[in-house]
């Protein structure tokens, strides 16, 4: 049964973009185009336990870190920046990290999973995206970049789970496979691209190719211990795409989850990977679930019963394009953010039931 939890007013001054709950559900950010970002509790009242000030441009979006390094946040704008926030309680908070090494907007951040440390993904309008990782013996932060990701510019970006994807219950598996650093992106050549460490540089994967306008989100299902893994992307062209890999993630397939009415802005796991939130330019947040044959249904809100999308369907010309709409910027438009707020972990938190 899907309901209502609870409502928030962020009293923000502007559109708020997104909103995400840190590990335990309890502490929510938000993040406007007032150029602020504010921490709330989840389940007290509604007002802001702080407000946090040091981007001069609309915030895009939120990430928090694991709780083993703190209550740590980090912070993207328009401004170029990323600015890691770290608080000593729910009220007080300072800046812990700014990264100003971007030459446009800064789309998207992402926390790695926390067996790969304090490690932080960038994805910004230049094309590029970075990697930055703390020594938090010394406090000191080390930046690889990778250049040129997406021609135009990088709009998500999502980790892979340190989880090697080896069978869970295979009593012939003695140890599991030693996980590699894996990255998934999303840009304004249509594309979708999987990344993999390889020593000291960062090479690309695979090129995922389906979708025939912009990526505006990727996410990288949560593993739970399957011999495949999947990738959810969401695009203007009012497609969501589910792609699955084989066991040594050498493959991938795509399928149609379901075509909308309009572009699809954000996409977001619950945390055992089995339902797929998505918000869109429809005003709409929809559930969606695979079942036992493989097909993904939406989860009815009223009655918590789900019905099958007919429109689910394997991809058989990956080559199709259309004419890309010329823009500078491709985060720039206050109109194209409005839709994040569902984006983020309140779906990982809350979904799982």
């Amino acid at each position: 049964m899907v309901s209502l939890l609870q409502e928030i007013d962020t009293e923000h001054e502007d559109i708020v973009h997104h909103a995400a709950l840190d590990f335990y559900g309890l502490l929510l950010a938000t993040c406007s185009s007032d150029g602020s970002v504010r921490i709330f509790h989840s389940r007290k009242n509604n007002k802001a336990l702080a407000e946090l000030k040091g981007h001069q441009g609309p915030v895009w979006q939120v990430a928090w870190a694991h709780p083993k390094f703190g209550n740590i946040l980090a912070s993207c704008s328009y401004d170029r920046k990323v600015i890691i926030w770290k608080s000593t309680t729910p009220r007080d908070w300072s800046k812990l990290y700014e990264y100003i090494n971007h030459d446009s907007s800064v789309n998207s951040v992402d926390f790695a999973p926390a067996e790969y440390g304090l490690v932080l993904a960038c994805a910004s309008s230049d094309g590029s995206i970075s990697v930055l990782t703390c020594n938090t013996e010394y406090g000191v932060w080390d930046a690889k970049k990778i250049p040129n990701a997406h021609t135009i510019g990088v709009n998500a970006i999502s980790w892979c789970s340190a989880q090697a994807p080896d069978p869970a219950f295979d009593q012939r598996v003695t140890s599991r496979n030693p996980a590699v650093k894996r990255l998934v992106s999303g840009g304004c050549d249509n594309l979708v691209k999987i990344w993999r460490e390889d020593n000291d540089r960062w090479i690309e994967e695979h090129r995922l190719e389906a979708h025939s306008d912009w990526v505006r989100d990727v996410a990288w299902a949560p593993s739970i211990g399957l011999p495949r893994m999947q990738i959810a992307s969401a695009s203007q062209d009012r497609h969501v795409i589910i792609w699955s890999s084989n066991a040594d993630l050498s493959q991938w397939t795509s399928n149609v989850l379901h075509t909308f009415d309009d572009a699809v802005w954000s996409i977001s796991w619950s945390t055992t990977g089995n339902v797929l939130a998505v918000t869109g330019g429809d005003n709409n947040v929809s559930l969606w679930k695979e079942n036992s044959e493989g097909q993904w249904i939406r989860i009815n809100y009223e009655s918590g019963t789900a019905i099958q999308s007919k429109q689910s369907h394997q991809l058989h010309n990956p080559h199709q394009q259309q004419a890309q709409q010329p823009l500078n910027l491709p985060q720039s438009s206050d109109s194209e953010h409005s839709s994040n707020l569902s984006n983020s972990n309140l779906s990982n938190s809350q979904l799982s039931n």
